[in-house]
């Protein structure tokens, strides 16, 4: 063969980062190395596969179809050296996970995972939807965790786990204690809600439709935990998931507000890439939150050693 999987690496973190001095340093090589793996690829088969627009290298239409390849190509090999060493053929993961399932889910699971394989390594970030998706899909991640939906093309979503959103309170707010609400009942209190873009927001909107026009947000915050605070502290009323109200439920420190005309039910998906190899890892953390989530209908009812 005429290139060398160096060269591929190379290429892979170049496209990905769209400039050479990230993709350096990301493989701790120097510039000039990198900008020679890539024109020595782009030499030998005569084609180019990169656009130069100013310092940023953009993947042309060759370049695109390479990509997906390359990862694959990359991620078997990375399998065979792990094999080869020991490891029973798991390689370094990439994980995304949405807010709510990065903060009260994947953590925990990850941390069972590596466990059962120490030998492996794991990469977790934790952002809204919208941003786990935009990475899975430039194949920056080998999984994605989201709540809510995904329509993305490229995208193959598989459902995990029902989830369910709730409005509440502070103890001593005035609806606290109303038994069942409506819309209209709660249009002109102060909102603390998640930002657009996030998963828990985008079930919230379409819940809430037919009222959102009235309603009073009057804070917007990136963290389920700051929602909380702030609800405590009697600043308005929030909606989160279920699963981070668990222990606040539990406490008393906040109560939920029972809505039985909105419905606020979704469900937690995996996130993959159409065209990315699904490594024996992936499989394997697929399997294993499948098997620790058991028999449980919604996210707030797993019943976990270690979510007691």
């Amino acid at each position: 063969m005429k290139f060398t999987l160096r060269q591929l690496e190379v290429f892979v973190a170049v496209a990905r980062g769209e400039s050479v001095s990230r993709a350096a340093e990301a493989l701790a090589l120097s510039q000039s190395a990198t900008s020679t793996a890539i024109l020595e690829l782009e030499r030998q088969f005569d084609t180019r596969l990169f656009d130069r627009i100013g310092k940023r290298l953009r993947l042309n239409a060759q370049g695109e179809l390479l990509l997906p390849k390359a990862g694959e190509l990359l991620d078997r090999a990375r399998e065979l050296e792990a094999l080869l060493a020991g490891r029973h053929g798991f390689g370094p993961l990439n994980v995304g996970a949405s807010l709510t399932i990065g903060n009260y889910l994947a953590t925990l699971i990850i941390g069972r995972f590596l466990q059962i394989h120490p030998e492996c390594r794991v990469r977790l970030e934790v952002h809204n939807t919208a941003t786990v998706v935009r990475q899975v899909a430039n194949f920056e991640l080998d999984l994605g965790l989201i709540e809510g939906d995904c329509q993305h093309p490229d995208l193959d979503v598989q459902p995990w786990i029902a989830d369910e959103l709730v409005v509440f309170a502070a103890p001593s707010h005035p609806l606290a204690h109303r038994g069942a609400l409506e819309p209209a009942d709660v249009a002109r209190e102060a909102w603390i809600l998640r930002e657009p873009g996030s998963g828990t927001r985008e079930t919230f909107d379409h819940a809430m439709r037919h009222w959102l026009s009235g309603l009073d947000i009057r804070l917007e915050l990136e963290h389920t935990e700051a929602i909380k605070r702030a609800v405590e502290s009697g600043l308005g009323i929030g909606c989160v998931s279920r699963l981070a109200l668990k222990d606040a439920f539990r406490r008393g420190s906040l109560v939920p507000l029972e809505m039985p005309g909105v419905d606020l039910r979704r469900h937690f998906h995996f996130l993959t890439h159409r065209q990315k190899y699904p490594s024996a890892g992936v499989r394997a953390l697929l399997d294993l939150c499948r098997e620790l989530t058991g028999t449980a209908t919604r996210s707030d009812e797993i019943n976990l050693p270690f979510l007691a």
